[in-house]
This record gives C-alpha cells, structure tokens and sequence, in this order.
C-alpha cells in the first residue's frame, strides 16, 4: 500500500483547555484560517480539564456547525499532563500537533513543523527564539529547566515551546506509557525515534494569565525527578555514608582529646544538637523513599489516567 502524499494526510491539533474563554474562539479563528492556506484536512480535539468558566460552551457552539472540532470533557481537574494523553488518544489524525491555545505560539508557525516533519523525522520540537514573558516568569522557567535537567539527565531542547509535531508512529509509542506519574517532555524523551528542533517566534498572550505559575512548574519538576531519576536516592546514600565517616572521626577525636589532651565535660547542649541534626536528616531522606514508595503504589493499582465526562463529536 502506498503511504499518504502530504496533502492526503490529517493533522489533528491537540488542545487542553482550563478556563480559556477569552482566547478560546480567537485561537479556532487563526487555526482555521492559517489551514485553509496550507489546505490540509484536520481537526481540532479540545480537552477540558474541569473548567467551570464558558470555554465548554463556547467550543460546542462551534462544534454544532464544524465537525472537525471535537471535546472532550474531563469529569474534573485531572491536570494537564493526562489532559493531552486524553487528546492524543482520541486524535484521529496522521500528524498530531500539541498547542496551547493562548496563541504564545502563533498558528503561522505551522507550515515550518509541517515541512520539516516531512523529511523523515518522528518528532519536531518548537524552540522559542525569544520567550515573550514577564522577567519574574523567565527566570521562573530558567529555574525549572536547570532544575529538571539538573537532576534528570534528560537532555530537553533549550527554550522548548509548547507546540510540537508528531506522527502517528510517534503517538502509538506514546500511548504505550501508562504510568500514572507523567512528565510529557520526559516521554517525549523516553521514546526516541527521529526528532528535530525548529525556532519559532513568539508573542504575547492574546488574553488572560498563565496558570502555569512557579508552584506548578516546581511540582512539576519534582515529578519529572522522582519518574525519571534515582539521583534523591542515591544522593541520601552518599550523604548517610559521609555522615557515618565525619561521626566515627568526630568519635575518636573526642576520646583522643578526652585522654591525651584536655579534661572536659562533654555538654548536653552539644549532644541533643547533634541528634536533633541527625534525626532531621534521618527524617528527610526517609520522606524521599516514601515520595517513591507512594508512587509504586499509586502505580500498582492501576487506575485509569483519566475519566470522561462527555463527548462532542467524537464516537467512542
């Protein structure tokens, strides 16, 4: 069977969505508009994750009349990361395309993913040439990057956008990782294949404030480190050895000085310190085993990743 000329093929724009109504019909419009340029079939799959604002009603409004957009509605806040798992699993298309919908990343932008995925590549990565962004929430992102590949390993492109292209082979291999503890950039990682790096452009947001504050991105760091390294785990071993060694010096010192050098009376001060200081380190490393030892079981047990509330134009 012959494969699909470029033209022949769909492109599915994978979009979540949690409180987006005041960007939300501006982002349909640009999309629309930079497609009926490139004439290419595609669709949109919306996923809401518990937004209690109008973007639900806004997008079935357009649904009603353009079948090429369709929603799925999450049954509440299951947070973004199985909000996109939930759209690439329902996408239909034979290039997925991740995008936010506050138009950071202009819809212009989509022509150079398409070109470039068509010269052989799994995955095309957007890296912002410029992040259009307040200074707080730059060096926020700065801190978030340092900090994930800091400790991950994961070699994840400087400056990476939001919107990115992939297959259909790409997106199989992805909705093979059912882990319920998800960081997508390190799936994207994880599985390998053909990737690329394009620079795109960026502008600011059309309405509206991120929700993706420091907190969030912290957290989401943290996930990222407790599902793809062991360094918290080895880095207590290291530290416990160390302690061990500096307390069997610090022991014989004593005696040594206790019989050859000074007479003194050890304190109490001294001593509840030390084991105050102990005990706290004993406690922190013993809270980073139960972070991965509550993460196993949250993972034995096997729930689903997300739950569905409703469909639009979607046949299950």
């Amino acid at each position: 069977m012959e494969s699909k000329s470029a033209l022949q093929k769909k492109l599915s724009f994978v979009v979540p969505v949690f409180y987006e109504e005041e960007c939300i019909l501006q982002f349909i419009k640009e999309v629309e508009r930079e497609m009926n340029e490139i004439d290419l079939d595609f669709e949109f799959v919306f996923v809401d994750d518990g937004s209690t604002d109008k973007t639900v009603q806004l997008i079935k409004q357009e649904a009603y009349s353009k079948k090429h957009i369709k929603l799925i509605e999450l049954s509440y806040n299951h947070g973004k990361q199985a909000a996109v798992s939930a759209g690439i699993k329902y996408a239909t298309g034979d290039y997925l395309m991740y995008m936010d919908p506050d138009l950071q990343d202009p819809p212009k932008e989509i022509s150079k993913f398409l070109e470039e995925i068509e010269k052989g590549y799994d995955l095309v990565f957007g890296v912002r040439e410029e992040k259009k962004d307040s200074f707080i929430n730059v060096i926020f992102s700065k801190i978030f990057w340092s900090t994930l590949e800091r400790f991950t390993g994961l070699k994840i492109p400087k400056g990476l956008a939001v919107m990115r292209l992939f297959n259909r082979k790409f997106a199989d291999r992805f909705l093979l990782y059912a882990e319920q503890n998800r960081f997508i950039e390190g799936i994207f990682m994880h599985i390998g294949l053909n990737r690329s790096v394009i620079k795109i452009s960026q502008r600011e947001r059309f309405a509206g404030k991120s929700k993706f504050n420091f907190k969030r991105k912290m957290a989401l760091a943290f996930d990222a480190i407790f599902d793809f390294s062991e360094k918290p785990l080895k880095a207590a071993v290291k530290l416990g050895v160390l302690l061990s060694v500096m307390g069997f010096v610090f022991l014989i010192a004593l005696v040594f000085i206790k019989m050859f050098a000074i007479s003194f009376q050890i304190g109490w001060l001294s001593t509840i310190s030390t084991i105050i200081l102990c005990s706290g380190i004993q406690l922190f490393f013993m809270g980073i085993i139960a972070i991965y030892i509550g993460r196993i079981y949250k993972e034995t047990k096997g729930r689903p990743l997300f739950s569905i509330k409703e469909f639009t134009n979607i046949n299950e």
